[in-house]
């Protein structure tokens, strides 16, 4: 973790990132998708599980906005062609109908109701209304403002989203800091943006990229960043690494 001097009293708001950086999304990904390879006698190990549904994604995320369920269900769709197996349309959707159900890490509740005492808080999330209704049980703490792929019509790392969330909020991007798990999907596109940003660094030690990809892509979305092609560890450059958000609330306090 890096150890800095970090002025916290200039910032109003934390927007964050939902999936990953709250909502524990590699367990939740590992669980629906496993019983499906299982009932068809596949044997995948859970670090190539994840890093093609992170590719898979970020490839469908790119270009002309589609729903988040048709992503996961091409995320799905595409892992049955790979590995050899055929899906029926409930498996297909098992990541979708699953989402509602995955997971808070132990420290997220309790770190958003200490972090609320003193910040407005955000949600800017690849995610749609609908399937948000559900994490956002899970969550329990109420958001001042939630800021879905669907409301911008695209998905991060593309800057419109950050953009829709900047007028959704309404303010000055100086009161915003942005906390986030993905270099790809959030560090990079905000600090772009001039956003300050936390980078909770939850995958620290684990073998692997994990469910977000380790470069950038070339397709659409690179041309938002000057960083296409290279190690987003070597180019992302936060404000502040930490390894939890427990970390980030000692920090604050």
């Amino acid at each position: 973790m890096q150890v800095v001097m970090f002025d916290f009293s200039r910032y109003r708001i934390l927007t964050f990132d939902c999936f990953g950086t709250l909502i524990d999304w590699e367990s939740g990904i590992l669980g629906a998708v496993k019983p499906v390879f299982e009932r068809y006698g596949v044997e995948v190990d859970d670090r190539t599980i994840l890093e093609t549904y992170a590719q898979i994604e970020a490839k469908h995320e790119e270009g002309d906005f589609i729903d988040y369920r048709i992503v996961l269900r091409f995320v799905m769709t595409e892992m049955s062609l790979r590995f050899g197996f055929d899906a029926n349309p409930s498996e297909l959707d098992c990541l979708s109908q699953s989402i509602g159900d995955w997971s808070p890490f132990p420290d997220t509740i309790d770190s958003l109701r200490r972090l609320r005492n003193r910040f407005k808080l955000a949600i800017v999330s690849n995610i749609d209304d609908e399937l948000f209704g559900g994490t956002a049980k899970r969550l329990e703490v109420p958001f001042d403002w939630v800021i879905t792929a669907q409301q911008a019509r695209a998905y991060k790392p593309s800057a419109k989203t950050f953009e829709y969330a900047l007028r959704k909020i309404g303010c000055s991007r100086n009161e915003i800091l942005h906390v986030a798990q993905s270099l790809y999907h959030d560090i990079v596109p905000a600090r772009s943006m001039g956003l300050a940003t936390v980078w909770v660094n939850r995958r620290a030690g684990k073998e692997g990229s994990g469910a977000t990809l380790a470069k950038r892509s070339a397709g659409p979305t690179a041309v938002d960043s000057p960083n296409t092609g290279h190690s987003l560890a070597a180019t992302a450059q936060p404000d502040l690494e930490v390894p939890d958000l427990s970390t980030l609330v000692t920090l604050i306090d």
